[in-house]
Formats: structure tokens, C-alpha cells, sequence
């Protein structure tokens, strides 16, 4: 069975091929508005074909409303196999490539005979691509950044997608009766932005039927090794598994050590040392008498207790201070999600958004916030149906209506203006100081220097109107570098100029980078975490920002909307 994120995916899919081999355009089109619908879904899908409610879903006829049936219910579509073996399978592998679309794709496949990212390499270095129509010098070369990414970051995934197939497989583990507890591990468990493979942790006395388990589940591609202590698998999307099986004595040890990090470990194995003790992956022994003595632990709290420190979150386990700090009892008390009150950079359909104001305001009331900031584009950016000053004035005549009509919630009205490339802030002060709040981001002209970057984007934070700088990088992790800019003096500019710094939570971006919070601390820059949620589904994402949140070593009072909706309010009015 599959699930609507699943089913849009393959949808998705589908219009790629469709438009690849240059098919009706309306064709194209419905499938991908049909993904785009059930990406921003709220309503329960199985309810939905249950009560044959499908085909009033906007851009869903009957022939869409069958395929997402036949995948939900049987994790296939026949229409879909006919149509991948239309297509050589190295096609997919050069749509993954930034900036190379379906029409560029059928380009190079009709004129160049191009299959594969090594025939597309070759021909981009013979210099043969930038004669295509419609190419020219500069795509060749951005084709060809593009490949060494895809290169430099191969092995790897998003936290997000690693995360959600980890709390699947860790789910279907603690269920068996055999197991006594579990956990994530490894860099997923430290909440690391990109990982190259999943840990977990089972405390069990019948390691054999738990990996018996493990190996036959039905996420699994490949079986790597199988054996009683460990095992590993290849999942059906390419990242790989491990699954290590101790007693329910050696669980926290195993846990702590194969959450890692290796520097963190090094450094607790050094200060252990120092205490006349020995601490490895099973077991804490003291070592002050004539023979080894086993230090009992029954969870990770006890084992940093046992080692004279306060417990240390898993998500600071890097040895950039934390031990050092837990030893003195002097960890920060780290942001947690309940702390967070309200979001406000969201996108509706008056841009690029799949949902309405209001189905927005209903999801962010559903997770039980205070508040929403509805932070449309601005009309320089005519590709995600930026606002227009007249449709702004429509906007805030909606927005003013479902203030009056929502209870216990609060439609602050913001905007996502693009920072221009000599840093003026899009759509004029006359429309700026209408709103509530202005976020500030780059969309545009990544290819700047350093200097230039940094010159323009502190001008815009140098703006009276701006209130927060959106994805301070413009960085898409696995697919974009973040633009050169001077990290250090945009964050002090931000402190200077009272703009809050957005840790963005959407997964693809993480930008803030969590290596630079601690500065952004230091320097008493307010910091906040928006999901830059273009779907209802989508404003859940504000958890990986607190993640990101928490590895900054930040607190509930470090960041902005922590805050209730009234001193938003008052913090908005200060400019």
C-alpha cells in the first residue's frame, strides 16, 4: 500500500516521461497537478476512495482517480511499468541533475543520443551540448557542476527521507515480541541535515528471529549480511540499513557508542580513562580495584551520571564543547517542538502554494499553534506567481475576514520579498510597510562573489521594512551549494539591525547551517524556525528546524516564535 506522497511520486514520474517523449502538453500537465493535489492533501486518503470521493479533488478525473486507487491499494500501476520501458533507464539518472528538466532531457536524447550521466559528461567536455538550441556555453558548464555534485554527495540522504524509512523499519521492530527496546542510532539519531545510512539499536535474547525479521521485511532491496549480532540491508530506495542486536545490559552502551559521534566517543573513552575507568560499545567498568568491576547502567542517563556529567542530548554529541559544558553541569536546557507557538513563513495559492490561507491557518491550528504568517512571493518573482501591490490589497481583504472568522488563531500578513541583485528589497516601501513582517531571500543571480554576495544581502538587512532573512544561503542540500557569502558579517549585521535569522526547516534546506548557530548565539541575534511550508503537510516540517535548532545548542528563548502571538506582535512593531 502506498501512501499519498508515494502515489504523487510516481505521478510525478510519469509526467516527466510523458513530457520527455514529447506527449500532449494538457496530458503532462494533469498528471502533475494531480501529485501537487494529493501533495497538499489533508483529508485521510483511504476515507477519500472509500467514500468514492477522488474525482472531486481539484484536477482528479476518473482516469487519475483509478491509477491513485491501483497504487494505494496494490503498490503498483500497470499503466506506470508500460510507460518507464518507454524510456532508457539512464534518463532518470539525468533528471536528478539541477537545472536539467524533462524538455532539456528530450533535447539531448533526440539530437545527441544521450542515456546516461557519462554520456551526458562526455559530450558537455567534447563541448557538443552548448551547440544544442536552446543550451549555449554557460547551461554546459552549469550541466557539468551539476554532475560533480551529483557525484560529491552519491551515498547520501536527506535527513528527511533517512528519518521517516528509519521510524518505519524501528516501528515494525519494537512491535516483535522478542525485542525489549530500541533505538535509532548514528548520525540520524544526532539529527545530522544529510546521512549516508541508517543504525539501529535492539535489545533482544533472541537476536536470530529479530533479524530473521529485519532481513524479510518489505522495504528491503538486498541482503547484505545476515548474521545473529549483525546485520545489514540494501533498502528498496538505495540507502543501506544496519541493525545490531545486544542484551538489554549492554543496550545503553551500544546505544551511546553507535550513536556516536567518533570524536565525541574518543574524547568520553579519554575523560573515562582519566577517571580510572574503561568504556567501550558493551559494557562501563571501573578500574580502581585489583580486578575490573562492572559499572551497571540501566539507560544513557545513567552512563554520563556514572562518568560525573549531566546528560548530553544526542543531537550536541559532536565534541565541539558539549562534554566539557555537561561537566560542569552547564548544558543549555535545548528548544524542544512544544516550545514553538506559531510559524511564519508559509505560502499559500496566491503564489506557489497548494492550499489556501485558510486550510493553512486549519493545518497550523491542528498542531495546535497560536499563530501563521502567510509569506507570499513578491511580483519579481513572476515564476512562483509572485503578488502584484493590486493582489496584495485582495490578500489582505481575505486575510482580515478569516481573522474575524477563526477562533484562537491569529493570520499575520507577511511577504517573501526577493533581496534584488544591487540589494533593494522587492515590490517599493509604500507596499513593505503594509505588511506585518517582511522576510528577506535571495532567489536570484547566485553566481556573485563573496563580496558582492555579502554587500547585497546586508544592504537589504539594512532595510527598515525587514524583519527576517529567509535560507541565508539559498543552499539545496544533495542539489545546490549555498551561493559565497561572508557568514560571520551577514550575522552580525542581523544583530546589528534587529533582523531575526530563519532557520529554514524545510529538508532541502537546513539554512541556516547549524556549524554557524553558535556564532549567531554569541553575537545575540534572534533566530527563527519557519517551515517554509508551500502545503498544509508541509508546516510539519518546522520539527527538522528544531532539530537543527537543538545541534545549534539554542533555547526556547533564542528563538523568535517560541513567543505567543501578542509579542510577535509587539517584536514586529519595534521596526
Amino acid at each position: 500500500m502506498m501512501n499519498k506522497n508515494e502515489i504523487a511520486a510516481v505521478l510525478v514520474e510519469i509526467a516527466e516521461i510523458l513530457e520527455i517523449k514529447g506527449e500532449n502538453p494538457f496530458k503532462v500537465r494533469a498528471y502533475y497537478n494531480a501529485a501537487r493535489t494529493l501533495e497538499g492533501l489533508t483529508e485521510d486518503l483511504s476515507a477519500l476512495i472509500q467514500s468514492k470521493q477522488l474525482t472531486e479533488l481539484p484536477g482528479i478525473g476518473k482516469n487519475l482517480a483509478d491509477h491513485i486507487i491501483e497504487l494505494h491499494q496494490t503498490g503498483k500501476l500497470k499503466e506506470y511499468d508500460k510507460i518507464i520501458k518507454s524510456v532508457p533507464e539512464g534518463i532518470f539518472e539525468i533528471l536528478k541533475i539541477p537545472g536539467v528538466g524533462p524538455k532539456k532531457v528530450r533535447v539531448l536524447w533526440e539530437k545527441l543520443g544521450i542515456t546516461s550521466i557519462l554520456h551526458l559528461e562526455q559530450a558537455c567536455h567534447q563541448g557538443r551540448v552548448a551547440h544544442l538550441e536552446g543550451f549555449g556555453e554557460k547551461t554546459q558548464s552549469k550541466i557539468l557542476e551539476g554532475i560533480a555534485q551529483i557525484e560529491k554527495h552519491s551515498g547520501q540522504f536527506l535527513y528527511a527521507v533517512a528519518d521517516d524509512l528509519a521510524q518505519t523499519i524501528l516501528k515494525k521492530l519494537e512491535k516483535h515480541p522478542k525485542v525489549e527496546r530500541a533505538s535509532i542510532a548514528g548520525s540520524l539519531r544526532r539529527c545530522k541535515e544529510v546521512v549516508k545510512d541508517i543504525d539501529i539499536v535492539a535489545a533482544t535474547e533472541d537476536p536470530k528471529k529479530v533479524m530473521d525479521l529485519f532481513v524479510k521485511l518489505p522495504e528491503v532491496e538486498k541482503v547484505i549480511a545476515h548474521g545473529e549480532t549483525k546485520s545489514t540491508i540494501l533498502l528498496k530506495l538505495g540507502i543501506q540499513a544496519d541493525l545490531r542486536c545486544v542484551s538489554d545490559k549492554e543496550f545503553p552502551y551500544a546505544l551511546h557508542h553507535f550513536t556516536g559521534s567518533k570524536e565525541h566517543n574518543v574524547a568520553l573513552r579519554s575523560l573515562a580513562q582519566d577517571k580510572k575507568m574503561k568504556m567501550n560499545e558493551y559494557c562501563l567498568f571501573d578500574l580502581k580495584g585489583k580486578t575490573e568491576k562492572l559499572i551497571p547502567c540501566k539507560d544513557e542517563n545513567e552512563i554520563f551520571a556514572k562518568l560525573g556529567m549531566e546528560y548530553i542530548p544526542p543531537e550536541i554529541r559532536e565534541n565541539m564543547g558539549e562534554i566539557e559544558a555537561a561537566q560542569k553541569h552547564k548544558l543549555p536546557k535545548l528548544i524542544e517542538s512544544k516550545d514553538v507557538r506559531g510559524l511564519l513563513h508559509c505560502h499559500s495559492t496566491w503564489s506557489d502554494g497548494t492550499a489556501s490561507i485558510e486550510r493553512m491557518a486549519e493545518g497550523v491550528k491542528a498542531l495546535g499553534f497560536e499563530y501563521i504568517g502567510v509569506a507570499d512571493h513578491s511580483a519579481v518573482a513572476k515564476y512562483a506567481n509572485g503578488l502584484t501591490p493590486e493582489r496584495v490589497k485582495e490578500q489582505f481583504k481575505e486575510i482580515d475576514a478569516l481573522n474575524k472568522k477563526l477562533k484562537g488563531l491569529h493570520i499575520f500578513k507577511g511577504i517573501e520579498a526577493d533581496i534584488l541583485p544591487d540589494g533593494e528589497v522587492d515590490m517599493g516601501e509604500k507596499v513593505l510597510n503594509s505588511f506585518d513582517y517582511v522576510v528577506v531571500s535571495v532567489h536570484s543571480k547566485f553566481n556573485l562573489t563573496s563580496a558582492e554576495m555579502t554587500k547585497r544581502v546586508i544592504k537589504a538587512i539594512k532595510n527598515k521594512y525587514v524583519h527576517i532573512l529567509g535560507h541565508m544561503t539559498g543552499r539545496l542540500l544533495l542539489r545546490r551549494e549555498g551561493f559565497a557569502l561572508d557568514i560571520k558579517a551577514v550575522i552580525d549585521a542581523c544583530a546589528d539591525y534587529g533582523v531575526a535569522i530563519e532557520i529554514n526547516a524545510n529538508p532541502l534546506r537546513l539554512d541556516i547551517d547549524w556549524r554557524h548557530i553558535p556564532y549567531a548565539k554569541e553575537k545575540k541575534a534572534m533566530l527563527i524556525i519557519n517551515p517554509d511550508a508551500h502545503s498544509v503537510s508541509g508546516l510539519e516540517d518546522y520539527e527538522y528546524g528544531v532539530s537543527i535548532a537543538r545541534k545549534g545548542w539554542l533555547t526556547a528563548d533564542d528563538i523568535l516564535n517560541t513567543r505567543s502571538a501578542l509579542e510577535i506582535m509587539k517584536w514586529l512593531k519595534r521596526k
